[in-house]
């Protein structure tokens, strides 16, 4: 009888595994898979990824040590813990302060571009089973790194117009009128600007992969994150989140004792270090940014395999690039069960 010892069926053990050439499955991933990926990648090419990621946080630290200790000078900022300083005072520390962050923020951009534009072609190598050196990692992303940065700068002024624009209204009513209710309407507007920034940030969160992987220009490559996001909004977020909270989990982990360290070896102690009032010696400076470099060196292919790995799953799911990837693996595809265009996901 059909479905009896020997009937119609009785071999059928569901569709066939999906073809693993590298750190992933070529279907659908689940979370757990993403997040494995990027470890897989960083443990099996562990000479590449690391040397990249550590030569890249080394030539950012020494930057930044070299212009806190030598051209940014943070005494300025010292009115800020002062109860007694004037109005002109407190504008000057901040002032001078937003300039130090900002030439440091820049100096830090500019190592994550490049580590992510090398990480990038690490990991997408990676999902082939191929793998690749530091030299022709940079032969391949080179072409792409000033787009990659100019993205990420766009980005950057598109979240600071969205905050602005969404305080202005509030700083204007208490210019003019001052009280309560104007600082509430710009911490409303503040509010209301994040959530349509994170908003966006997410729908461009892809845009990276697609510039780097598809050779594209940047307004392509966000549309190219437009459409691949569409429909999986709170996916994406969720995974990105977690592997923020992840990376910056085991930053943590290494960067805070580090800076005790280098507070207790200072000469103002672990006390001025917590009150904001300890002196950014040399010592200080040096052993917080071996730090640091530490932290970079596990955090930075982290966060690039992550995002690497969401683009190929989105795309496996919309655009059926298992079959694509299995063909350029040189092997045997699963089929239409294992593929992004059939009705099931494994692995969602």
């Amino acid at each position: 009888a059909p479905g009896g010892p020997g009937g119609w069926g009785s071999g059928w053990g569901g569709p066939p595994p999906a073809a693993k050439p590298g750190v992933i499955p070529l279907r659908p991933l689940g979370v757990g898979e993403i997040l494995d990926g990027a470890v897989s990648t960083m443990r099996t090419y562990w000479r590449t990824v690391l040397g990249i990621s550590l030569t890249v946080a080394i030539f950012t630290e020494v930057i930044v040590v070299l212009l806190q200790g030598l051209v940014l000078d943070d005494t300025g900022s010292e009115a800020l813990n002062d109860p007694d300083a004037t109005l002109s005072e407190l504008g000057d520390a901040l002032a001078e302060t937003t300039i130090n962050s900002g030439v440091v923020f820049l100096i830090s951009l500019i190592g994550t571009v490049l580590a992510t534009a090398l990480l990038t072609t690490v990991t997408s190598r990676a999902v082939l089973g191929r793998p690749v050196t530091t030299g022709e990692a940079w032969r391949d992303a080179r072409p792409q790194v000033l787009k990659l940065f100019g993205l990420i700068l766009l980005l950057l002024l598109i979240v600071a117009g969205l905050v602005t624009a969404g305080m202005t209204p509030g700083l204007l009513v208490t210019a003019t009128a001052g009280g309560e209710a104007g600082v509430a309407l710009t911490a409303l507007g503040f509010l209301a600007g994040g959530v349509v920034a994170v908003w966006l940030m997410v729908r461009f969160s892809l845009a990276s992969p697609a510039l780097m992987l598809e050779k594209q220009g940047i307004k392509k490559a966000m549309g190219r994150s437009v459409k691949l996001v569409r429909g999986s909004w709170w996916r994406v977020f969720g995974i990105q989140l977690l592997a923020t909270v992840i990376a910056n989990v085991v930053a943590s982990i290494i960067v805070i004792p580090f800076a005790f360290l280098a507070a207790t070896l200072g000469g103002d102690g672990v006390g001025g270090f917590l009150d904001g009032t300890g002196d950014l010696g040399w010592t200080f400076l040096v052993v917080s940014g071996i730090g640091s470099v530490i932290g970079s060196m596990i955090t930075f292919p982290i966060t690039a395999g992550v995002t690497v790995l969401l683009y190929i799953d989105q795309r496996i799911r919309r655009e059926a690039l298992d079959l694509e990837l299995a063909r350029a693996a040189g092997t045997q595809g699963p089929g239409p069960q294992g593929s992004g265009a059939s009705g099931a996901v494994p692995g969602s």
